[in-house]
Formats: structure tokens, C-alpha cells, sequence
């Protein structure tokens, strides 16, 4: 929150002093007691964050362990990880334009609206009334006649305050901070969201690139195949099937390649979508993958119960569900308010003398006696939500240590299964030149150049699928620890100090 400049009006004391009179004295009066009332007891359970199911490393990384990369990720900037200015320069805007982000946003701010609305129920409700009157015969308006009667209360000022003896209302203000810290992680994971979102699109459409370049070469190769084969159907030497097929392979491979056009626009309309731009305002180079992605710095399992922005979320929702059953609690205790009004009335009662002063003071206790089992009801319901926020907590850090372990063996596996490929690529690279050239002798037919062609395009594309799942899965992997998101950052968010709460409520007076 942006640092307030000082007012004078802060300290509700002081301006109250200034104003004056019983008003004044009653405002400062409560105010003090408001500040001593901060100290008294506080009903209901003290918050205690459960245990949650944490394993002591994680499964899959047992017997491997990713190559250490030079750099660590930075905080709040993941994705510069892969070192690509196009990434950084896409992903650097979800933060700013994006819908979804903007929305959590707007809760957060209520959130915070929220907490400042709790912390105003420990202070007084201040009143002033300013009225007047005037009366006189019909004459009087024509001004020959006479004024009857004149009078004026000027002015009057009431003070009411429910004294938050139980810690009621310090559990609500508990109860909004914490909702507010849940919402801040909330937006947190909006944004690693979006961004995690628009790198797997990026990488997506980096993947089309490559596809669409792998297809073009693969067209060249398979229109001098047809060469080859129309020479040779000229010659008589092959049929005329031979030359349909060889006609066929080409125009597969166009239509795969108009495919892959259609499959980069969209996911570049995607990118647009997640930084708030129409697709019309985004225009993408062509570009291409690094080899193999960079490795991601592998944590502790512990460490996702700071880092990862859901659980620190549902962990803040917690402590808002616990704060609840002490406010249930509380309402079985008798509730008890006190009120003063002064002011001064009368008619010409300016200049204000002590014999136009009126003033009162008072106090109540409510204690409820039969209530028909609502009291109990909403304490067990409070305690109901509570032991629901508990279970969900859990099971958000399960999903979590799932995801993780799930993106530690696709990037094991799979980066054995691109080694595999790359072998396979090559020997079928190799087969194809020798098909080719027995095919130009004329000691193989047609057909085996067909297969082993299509192998080698087969074999090319899972060579690609897997370079691109690799990278995907790093940025899952990324996103499931965390990004850089670190929950302490949510304790540091304190609520705004109760005499802003004051000053907020009174009004600014004259210069």
C-alpha cells in the first residue's frame, strides 16, 4: 500500500480537542477507552496451521538430478529463464493488461476495503446535528406583522460504541486481513497462471514454426521423389500408380503444412488474449527452440508450502475460517454499549453559554438469554467451514506434490525417450537415401521409398512433439513449485493502522 501523506486529521483525538465542548471531550473520552479496548481478552481458538502431508523428497527425483543451471530463476520474472527476448517481452505485459489478472486484482482491493470496514467497528460512531427555527403570523411575511417564536440547537453531537469486551470484532478484523492475504495469493497464482499459459502457447507456436519448416523441407525432398518418378514413368520403367503415389505424398505434406499455419495463428491469438490485446494488434516472427530447455533448480518438498501461491491461499483461508468460530463464540457473551450526546439549545442560544449546554451519557448490556439453539448452530457451522478449509488445504498440498512429481518424470522420461528418437530419426534418414538411390537402379520398387519416406516424416515429428512437450512440461514444472512466489510476502501485508480507520471516517477540517 502506497504510503499516506501525513494529515492532521489522523489523530482522532487531537481532532476531536480541537473541535471542542462535551463533543469533543466524549469523542476523546471513547477514543481512549477504544485504545484500551484493543487489549481485552479474545474469545474462540487461536490460530495454528495444521500439519499437511509433506513427503521428505520427492519420489522422482531419487537416482536423478537435473544439471544445475548457471542461473536461478528470478523473482517474478520465471520466464527468463529460457533466455528468449520474445518470451520476456510477451510475458512481461500479463501482469499489466490481462482480464483475469485485473479482476483478482479489484478482489484483492476489496478485500482490503473489507478489513479497513472491520477495523472501523472499534471505534465510536460520532453524529453532529445542526438544526434551526423560525416562526410568526401570516403578517410576518409581508414584514408588517410579528415573529411568534424563534429558536435554535446548535450544535448536537452523539457518540454510540459497542464495546468489543470478547474480541468480536478483532476476530472479524482477524477473519478480513486474513481473507485479504488469501486473496493477494489468489491474484499471485492468477498471474503465474496467465503467464505459465502464454509460455506454453509461445512454445506452441514456436513448435508450428519448426513444424512448418520441417514440412516445407520434407515438401522439396518428396517433389524431387516425384521427379525422379515422372522421369522414370516417361522412361516406361514404372507404372503410372508409382507416379499417382509419389503425386499423393506431395500434396499430403502441403495440406499438413497449411494445417500447422492454421494451428500458429490460433495460438497466436491465444497470446494476444492473455495480454489484452485483440489478435489483429499481435504479429509474431518466425522463430524456432533452443535444443533442449533449461533445467529448473530443483527444491525441497517443504518449500511448497511457501511457494506455491494455491496453497499459501488456502492456508490464509484457514486462519479467515478460524477467526470465524471466534466470532461465533463470542456472541454467547453479553454485548455492552455505551452512548453520550451533548450540545446546545435553546432559542438565542448564540453566544453559547453554559445554560443552553445539554448533555447526556449512558450504558447497555444485552445478554442473550434463549436464542433457540442459533448461537450453537452458527459456532457449529463456523466450526464446520473450518475443519472444510482444513481439508481442502490438504488436499491442495496432494495436488501440488502430484503435479510436481508428475513434471520430474515426464522431463526424466521423456528426455530419454529424445534420445531414442533423435537414433531413430537418423537411421531412418539413412534409409531413405539408400532406398532412394535402389529405387534409381531400379532394384527396389516404389513402394519401399513411399514407407521409408513417411518414416522419416513420422520419426521427424516425434522428434519435434517430444522437444516441445519437454519444454511445456519445464514450464509446468516451474509453475507447479511456484515461480517465484514466496508467502511471506503475504505476512508482510499488515492491515492499514487503526487511526487510518479514523481519519477515513472524519471529516477534513477547514484550512
Amino acid at each position: 500500500m502506497a504510503a499516506r501523506a501525513p494529515r492532521d486529521d489522523a489523530d482522532p483525538t487531537a481532532f476531536a480537542t480541537r473541535r471542542g465542548g462535551i463533543f469533543g471531550f466524549a469523542v476523546k473520552s471513547l477514543a481512549l477507552l477504544a485504545a484500551a479496548g484493543v487489549s481485552a481478552c479474545t474469545v474462540g481458538p487461536d490460530y495454528l496451521r495444521p500439519e499437511a502431508p509433506v513427503s521428505a523428497g520427492f519420489k522422482e527425483l531419487k537416482g536423478w538430478k537435473p544439471a544445475h543451471p548457471s542461473d536461478a530463476m528470478e523473482k517474478g520474472r520465471w520466464w527468463a529463464i529460457f533466455r528468449d527476448p520474445e518470451l520476456d517481452r510477451l510475458a512481461s505485459q500479463v501482469e499489466v493488461t490481462n482480464q483475469n489478472v485485473a479482476s483478482q486484482l479489484a478482489a484483492y482491493e476489496q478485500a482490503q476495503a473489507l478489513v479497513r470496514e472491520s477495523q472501523a467497528s472499534l471505534f465510536p460512531s460520532l453524529s453532529a446535528t445542526w438544526s434551526g427555527q423560525r416562526s410568526g403570523d401570516g403578517k410576518a411575511l409581508s414584514g408588517v406583522g410579528r415573529t411568534l417564536a424563534s429558536g435554535v440547537s446548535y450544535p448536537q453531537g452523539n457518540v454510540s460504541w459497542t464495546l468489543d469486551v470478547w474480541g468480536k470484532v478483532r476476530r472479524q478484523i482477524e477473519n478480513s486481513a486474513a481473507s485479504a492475504q488469501s486473496d493477494l495469493a489468489t491474484l499471485e497464482n492468477a498471474k503465474l497462471s496467465a503467464q505459465a499459459q502464454l509460455a506454453i502457447a509461445y512454445f506452441n507456436l514456436r513448435t508450428q514454426d519448426m513444424l512448418r519448416a520441417l514440412l516445407a523441407r520434407t515438401i522439396t525432398a518428396y517433389q524431387e521423389t516425384q521427379r525422379i518418378t515422372r522421369n522414370q514413368y516417361n522412361s516406361g520403367t514404372v507404372s503410372q500408380a508409382d507416379l499417382i503415389t509419389a503425386e499423393t505424398q506431395v500434396l499430403a505434406v502441403q495440406a499438413q503444412y497449411e494445417a500447422a499455419a492454421v494451428s500458429r495463428a490460433q495460438y497466436e491469438h491465444a497470446i494476444a488474449a492473455l495480454i489484452g490485446r485483440p489478435p489483429a494488434d499481435l504479429t509474431i516472427k518466425t522463430g524456432g527452440l533452443p535444443h533442449l530447455p533449461p533445467a529448473v533448480p530443483a527444491t525441497l518438498p517443504s518449500t511448497l508450502l511457501e511457494r506455491r501461491p494455491d496453497i499459501a491461499a488456502a492456508e490464509r483461508t484457514m486462519q479467515a475460517q478460524n477467526a470465524l468460530v471466534g466470532v461465533a463464540v463470542a456472541a454467547y457473551y453479553p454485548e455492552i454499549s455505551f452512548s453520550a450526546g451533548g450540545g446546545f439549545q435553546g432559542a438565542n442560544a448564540f453566544p453559547f453559554t453554559a445554560a443552553h449546554l445539554i448533555w447526556s451519557i449512558g450504558a447497555q448490556a444485552t445478554d442473550p438469554i434463549f436464542d433457540g439453539g442459533l448461537r450453537a448452530a452458527q459456532t457449529e457451522a463456523a466450526q464446520a467451514s473450518y475443519r472444510m478449509a482444513v481439508a481442502n488445504y490438504r488436499q491442495t498440498v496432494l495436488t501440488a506434490f502430484q503435479q510436481v512429481e508428475d513434471e520430474l518424470v515426464a522431463l526424466r522420461l521423456m528426455a530419454r525417450e529424445l534420445k531414442l528418437q533423435e537414433q531413430a530419426r537418423d537411421k531412418a534418414a539413412e534409409a531413405v537415401k539408400v532406398y532412394l538411390n535402389q529405387y534409381r537402379a531400379g532394384t527396389v520398387a516404389f513402394t519401399t521409398v513411399v514407407v521409408a519416406e513417411a518414416t522419416l516424416l513420422s520419426d521427424e515429428e516425434s522428434v519435434l512433439t517430444t522437444r516441445q512437450s519437454l519444454f511445456n512440461a519445464t514450464v509446468y514444472l516451474i509453475e507447479y513449485l511456484g515461480g517465484g512466489f514466496d508467502a511471506s510476502e503475504l505476512l508482510a501485508e499488515q492491515p492499514p493502522p487503526l487511526t487510518e480507520a479514523v481519519a477515513r471516517s472524519l471529516p477534513i477540517p477547514p484550512q
